[in-house]
């Protein structure tokens, strides 16, 4: 008996489970067990964790089968507050006692799948469902045979091998940004998601950030600003360390993690806790980068009004470090992390009503100049966007946009009451690909409509990478306008740039 016929036995009073009222009784939101998204969680982590213990579990139309990651129980993870994964965990458990005495951050895919069998028994008193755990996805794939859907939180460079293998079986994929952090990986996973017909929804889609946008691109259509020309946008990240060389000495590797399977398509190299957890996004074998962790949520929305095309060109300003060598100080040659603080511009054609504009990404502390403020001796926000006109701009820092013209600043519109309502009131964020993913209309935030900002995502990190330059005798990193075409997927002006397109693969994990 599969696991969806073991369900369906449960709704018509199998003696294997203690059915709780609501279940005998149905109500309003129930769903059957045979309707219910059967679903896979590939990554344990603390951003899985936190969002299954918020609103995954918690949603009657899911039922999570399975789980894997590479590690097995770790209490070395990094997040952001030391107890507020284990605190939320308690409340929805109902076990103040939860981890107590722990030193750390416990995630991993025991704990993981341990709160979902508790909390399944506690609240649908399914005592003896038991979730299944993997280290390897592709053990998982082969064994579980009825799984509609899978949840994918891993770290960006298992984005894409992941994703194909679960749609080349038909099975729908709920996936963390990016899609990937290699451009072809990332035209790949669109590819089989269109061949497949498997549906899918990039958490960075969010129906908030898309009507707060929409509303900016209406006013400026109606001339607040004049012609549209550029596109700024900033973030407070890095929030991990930017390490900067790569690490020498060999820790052993931590019991119960397989490096081997965390490394997957990267070529080998020794373990070390600075490639894994958080800070895997300084590294570009593993990571995006800030753009990749923040950009999309806040650029998708604006790729979407504006219908912006794939990027004609990148561009990148970047930090560097140096290090003394036999008493002199030398620039570091760095091909491996992300630096410090970045600024990239991104050019886009012209289409239907808009002219060819840039797109401007800062990071790591950098912020563009705002020449009507420089009176004001108030610092902008750590993050913000800015829209620039010929006749204006449009200031976003907050939940009430700034008009800045000639004669002054002003609330772009008026400031609405905050929205008192719960989460649960607002809407389920789950709400946004379940539908698709149940036979119904499409997300918004399927793969489908991700190419224009996910190859965006992964040309800035060519960018970063692409140019040297020799200032007396010493290597610095260089600002090279990079030509893209993204019908040939070639840097056609620095043919030497075209390898970072791509990565080395580890035999048998291919793109």
């Amino acid at each position: 008996m599969n696991r969806r016929k073991f369900l369906e036995a449960t709704a018509v009073g199998s003696a294997v489970f203690t059915i709780v009222p609501r279940h005998v009784l149905g109500g309003p939101g129930y769903v059957a067990p045979s309707d219910k998204i059967v679903m896979a969680h590939i990554g344990c982590g603390t951003q899985g964790m936190r969002e299954m213990v918020s609103g995954l579990v918690r949603d009657e139309r899911i039922q999570i089968a399975a789980v894997c990651d590479p590690v097995e129980n770790s209490t070395n993870y990094l997040d952001w507050s030391k107890y507020g994964i284990r605190d939320s965990i308690r409340e929805l458990l109902e076990e103040p006692d939860y981890d107590e005495g722990v030193d750390g951050i416990r995630c991993g895919r025991e704990p993981f799948r341990n709160v979902v069998q508790k909390y399944y028994a506690k609240t649908k008193g399914t005592e003896k469902y038991k979730v299944s755990a993997y280290a390897d996805f592709r053990e998982l794939f082969a064994k579980e045979k009825d799984i509609d859907a899978v949840k994918i939180m891993t770290p960006d460079h298992l984005h894409a091998p992941v994703s194909m293998a679960a749609m080349e079986k038909g099975i729908h994929v709920l996936m963390h940004k990016p899609l990937a952090n290699r451009m072809n990986e990332a035209k790949r996973v669109i590819e089989t998601a269109a061949k497949s017909g498997a549906a899918t929804h990039l958490l960075a889609y969010r129906d908030g950030g898309v009507e707060t946008v929409n509303k900016i691109i209406d006013r400026i259509k109606q001339g607040a600003i004049g012609t549209l020309l550029e596109i700024h946008n900033w973030t407070d990240r890095p929030v991990w360390p930017q390490y900067f060389e790569l690490p020498t000495d060999q820790p052993p590797v931590p019991e119960g993690f397989d490096w081997q399977l965390w490394l997957g398509p990267c070529v080998d190299r020794p373990y070390h806790p600075h490639y894994t957890h958080m800070v895997f996004r300084s590294w570009y074998d593993f990571g995006g980068g800030c753009i990749a962790d923040m950009g999309i949520y806040s650029l998708w929305p604006v790729f979407l009004a504006l219908n912006l095309g794939m990027p004609l060109s990148a561009r990148a300003w970047a930090t560097h470090q140096c290090k003394i060598v036999d008493y002199e100080a030398h620039p570091i040659v760095n091909t491996w992390s992300f630096p410090t603080a970045s600024r990239i511009q991104f050019e886009y054609a012209a289409r239907d009503e808009w002219p060819a504009m840039y797109v401007v990404w800062y990071d790591g502390g950098m912020q563009p100049r705002i020449a009507e403020l420089n009176d004001d001796t108030g610092a902008l926000p750590a993050s913000g966007m800015l829209y620039v006109g010929d006749k204006g701009k449009i200031l976003i820092t907050g939940r009430v946009p700034t008009l800045i013209t000639r004669q002054g600043a002003e609330p772009l519109w008026e400031e609405e009451e905050p929205d008192s309502r719960s989460r649960g009131e607002r809407g389920n964020r789950n709400n946004l690909w379940l539908d698709g993913f149940t036979g119904g209309e499409a997300s918004p935030g399927s793969f489908l409509n991700a190419g224009p900002i996910s190859e965006t995502v992964c040309l800035a990190a060519v960018a970063l990478r692409a140019g040297r330059q020799q200032d007396g005798g010493r290597n610095y990193p260089a600002s090279v306008k990079l030509l893209y075409d993204s019908e040939k997927m070639q840097i056609t002006n620095v043919p030497e740039a075209n390898e970072y397109l791509t990565r080395e693969y580890r035999p048998g994990w291919e793109i």
